[in-house]
């Protein structure tokens, strides 16, 4: 390629003698280092999606002759225009590719602060205009690197909140498609339109708006901020165990999502995150800080993202992560997904007659009906049972499971004595709570955003700032309340105490328990299945029918002016 790069600047520029050998150097240089990075970039695809180390170090090289790329065009630009005709829209593309390798980094550590990175390269494409001339050249693979980056920008935007950002970017990018479908008459036009479908539909998924005073819309961030969880008192006795990787499943078959994240995917991957700091402050590149800094405050727990993954796939993730897991460290498993019920009646009560929960079959399911028409006497095949993850309790497992099958995993068994505990979703709501199901579900809202989700049971769909604030302290006292009910009880199981010690386990519990108690009082929450459960079972008087927690949830009701929709002497229903 470089060979070509000057015979075309030879042609282009004159003869040969005509160009300095300085200038004929940068370009070879540049040209160098620009295969070099679309080597490396297109390797990254080879990299095992599992384990956490071998893939560092490859990084750290794609990083580096990416970083000199940049900035060797930048010192040379004047000399890249003249003899190598470069484009706008190819500075555009390395800038898009470094945006890429941020925004995969995010995704390989789970730490926020590269989204940001992501976010200003992504940014600075768009303010300098760098693919502005793509739609006056008559190439439809240059549009369609445009539409792409706008969809990545998108996905990136997303998961920083930046909603006012994304709706500028939505709109540009239905304009782009339009004059992109208009010219090129392509077959690829269902496929873009279902994209800004898509992210019209994520942006919407929200049931609240919280509105400042001039109406427009407050964005709220539900990641861990400094004082989000529960502080710890002196004397309360917890276990040190810490929350270090998690595998967030989605596969529900008909709910809202962008990229390969539905939204509940999206909730609770930000429930698992720490607010995000501005990372020039604290290192210079991916993989290249000194090891002997500490870093000041505790990481984000690893994350894999997994979408209508197989059963293979869902396994082979699994049994990585257990194999990494550090020691005194905690894996949680959050399954969204479908449930799949027992197709045959058996006389056992093991792990493997309850069903569980759907994994991709590879093939479409309409309904499960796939599932029922083998012999009856067989288990479900494309089906997470709660036996499949006993191997896995050999290590401190927290697992939570929102589906319509969730209580399978009320049967479990702790079968190695390691700290073992799982939060169950109801497996039904009220018919008078409009179905929400779509726009994602009512019990993983409560573990991402508790008081929206408050807010959307009382039948309020919008509140001004100020009285959102109010509630947000209100809860926040709650949540102490919580912490001390748990920490007190003489007689929970010691499991939900070994994980109380993790900031983002203690909220998760804490928030647990404010859905169940929730929804118990709760006037058209009646039936048993409309409650969350857990395993190990919590003692229900001192935790989520506690009297003194029942007289808060009034109280945050009473400030709401929604009291009416709770019942008032709880304890003489039961």
């Amino acid at each position: 390629r470089t060979d070509f790069a000057l015979k075309e600047i030879m042609s282009s520029g004159g003869a040969e003698d005509d160009i300095p050998q300085a200038e004929r150097k940068t370009v070879t240089d540049f040209c160098y280092l620009l295969d070099k990075s679309k080597q490396l970039f297109n390797g990254l695809r080879d990299l095992p999606q599992y384990g956490q180390k071998q893939w560092q170090s490859y990084f750290g090289r794609t990083f580096d002759v990416y970083t000199k790329l940049w900035k060797f065009q930048q010192q040379h630009r004047q000399v890249l225009d003249n003899r190598y005709g470069l484009k706008r829209w190819q500075i555009g593309e390395i800038a898009s590719k470094i945006g890429q390798l941020y925004y995969h980094y995010y995704l390989r550590t789970s730490e926020t602060s590269y989204l940001n990175e992501a976010f200003s390269f992504y940014s600075a494409i768009r303010q300098r205009s760098y693919y502005s001339q793509v739609n006056k050249e008559d190439r439809p693979e240059l549009v369609v690197k445009k539409l792409r980056y706008y969809a990545r920008f998108i996905v990136v935007c997303l998961l920083l909140n930046k909603m006012d950002v994304v709706k500028d970017l939505v709109k540009e990018l239905s304009d782009e498609i339009e004059d992109y479908t208009h010219r090129f008459n392509t077959e690829d036009q269902v496929e873009w339109n279902l994209v800004l479908q898509e992210v019209a539909a994520f942006i919407e998924a929200d049931p609240v708006m919280v509105l400042n005073d001039d109406n427009t819309i407050v964005i709220t961030s539900n990641r861990l901020s400094e004082t989000g969880a529960p502080l710890l008192e002196q004397g309360m006795i917890v276990g040190q165990l810490a929350l270090a990787d998690a595998l967030i499943i989605g596969n529900c078959n008909n709910q809202v999502k962008f990229s390969e994240l539905t939204i509940d995917m999206f909730r609770m991957l930000q429930a698992l995150e720490r607010e995000p700091m501005n990372l020039a402050s604290q290192m210079n590149k991916p993989g290249m800080q000194e090891s002997t800094e500490k870093p000041a405050r505790r990481e984000n727990p690893h994350k894999y993202l997994l979408y209508k993954p197989t059963f293979s796939q869902l396994y082979t993730f699994l049994a990585a992560s257990f194999k990494e897991l550090p020691a005194n460290s905690v894996l949680l498993i959050y399954l969204s997904a479908t449930g799949v019920f027992p197709s045959g009646r058996s006389d056992s009560e093991g792990p493997y007659d309850f069903g569980g929960v759907l994994t991709n079959s590879n093939r479409d399911i309409i309904n499960g009906d796939a599932i029922h028409k083998r012999n009856q006497s067989y288990k479900e095949m494309h089906c997470l049972h709660p036996g499949d993850l006993y191997p896995f309790t050999r290590k401190p497992l927290f697992i939570i499971v929102d589906s319509s099958n969730s209580v399978a995993y009320k049967n479990f068994t702790n079968l190695f004595g390691q700290p073992l505990v799982c939060l169950l979703s109801p497996t039904a709501y009220p018919k008078a709570l409009q179905d929400q199901s779509q726009r994602g579900s009512l019990f993983t809202l409560f573990l991402n955003n508790p008081l929206m989700a408050f807010l959307f049971v009382s039948g309020l769909s919008s509140m001004r700032r100020g009285l959102w604030e109010k509630c947000q302290d209100y809860l926040r006292k709650i949540n102490r309340d919580i912490a001390q009910l748990l920490t007190h009880s003489r007689s929970i199981d010691q499991s939900f105490l070994q994980f109380f010690g993790d900031e983002f386990l203690r909220l998760l519990l804490t928030r647990f328990i404010f859905c169940s108690a929730t929804m118990r009082m709760h006037k058209i929450f009646r039936e048993t299945r409309n409650y969350p459960e857990s395993y190990p079972q919590l003692p229900r008087d001192e935790t989520v029918e506690n009297p003194h927690l029942q007289k808060h949830i009034l109280e945050l009701a009473s400030i709401l002016d929604v009291r009416n929709v709770f019942l008032e002497n709880t304890l003489d229903d039961y």
